[in-house]
């Protein structure tokens, strides 16, 4: 099974080499480096990795916090990594999902975020009734009274806090929103945004016109892909499907293509469920010859 290596550094002091060598030591096959915070979770190099990984691949990190400060992060990771066939392996930890001694103790890592967080809610819930019993009422007084400032206050703390959530997800949509709209309708853009996504992280329509609509408003997005959709033939609609996944990952085989379309639900040009390279290769070059390849 392939080993692909992934080291991270915090700050341009510091240097990757020794997690590098570590790595290269393991027998991995291709290392990647980045210099970002454990704390983002949009880290440009990651999101490239997870893409790019493919069934039977391991990631390999030198200890677990090099990958993620959180457990709940770990977590997220971990399952984008099992969606896709592939596994995790921390050469510090007693981490590899490959194992089954591995995957149990996924199980318990599991198992304590959960009680923590049955811990931190029953702790919220006692402490607002011990409040109540005192005669405290819990709130804003500002947002009791309708006053006008403590309203946009809040309006601005809730905008400030959904835009940092969705730029934990940015990788995961934007780029394929800024090459593919407006020439593509929203629900083929919907299919291939969530073609690699595990269920749980998978986008509804409205949801994602909400995010690119939030985006162009702070400039992230030009306003010209929320334009209207040209219509395209139907007999263009797969070149194009299958052009956008190309285009979204240039070193993408034909088998991985597939399996894509297949996670779509998108039928082949005889109707069939199951794809084949062959297939895909010949809506390749059609593409090629509409102009839809770069």
């Amino acid at each position: 099974m392939p080993l692909i290596g992934y080291a991270r550094v915090s700050t341009e002091d510091q240097t990757p080499l020794p997690q590098s060598q570590a790595l290269k030591s393991a027998g991995c096959a291709e290392i990647h480096e980045e210099q970002a915070s454990g704390g983002s979770r949009a880290r440009p190099v990651l999101a490239r990795v997870l893409e790019r990984i493919g069934k039977g691949d391991t990631l390999v990190v030198v200890r677990i916090d090099r990958l993620a400060r959180s457990l709940s992060h770990l977590l997220e990771v971990i399952e984008r990594l099992e969606a896709k066939g592939a596994f995790f392996r921390s050469l510090t930890d007693p981490i590899d999902t490959s194992s089954p001694q591995g995957k149990f103790t996924l199980q318990v890592l599991g198992a304590a975020a959960e009680f923590e967080r049955a811990l931190i809610r029953e702790r919220t819930k006692a402490g607002l009734a011990s409040a109540r019993t005192k005669g405290r009422v819990g709130g804003n007084p500002g947002l009791r009274a309708r006053d006008p400032a403590a309203l946009r206050k809040v309006r601005l703390a809730r905008q400030d806090g959904y835009m940092e959530r969705l730029n934990e997800t940015a990788q995961d949509w934007v780029p394929h929103v800024r090459r593919l709209r407006p020439d593509m309708a929203w629900e083929d853009v919907l299919r291939i945004v969530n073609g690699p996504l595990p269920r749980e992280r998978q986008w509804t329509q409205s949801r994602l016109l909400r995010a690119v609509n939030a985006y162009v408003r702070d400039g992230f997005l030009p306003e010209t892909v929320l334009g209207r959709a040209g219509r395209r033939e139907t007999d263009d609609r797969l070149p194009a499907i299958v052009a956008a996944i190309k285009g979204a990952d240039p070193d993408i085989t034909l088998q991985a293509i597939c399996s894509r379309l297949e996670a779509m639900r998108e039928r082949t040009p005889r109707g069939r469920t199951s794809w084949q390279p062959s297939s895909v290769k010949m809506l390749l070059e059609r593409a090629e010859r509409l102009g839809l390849l770069e």
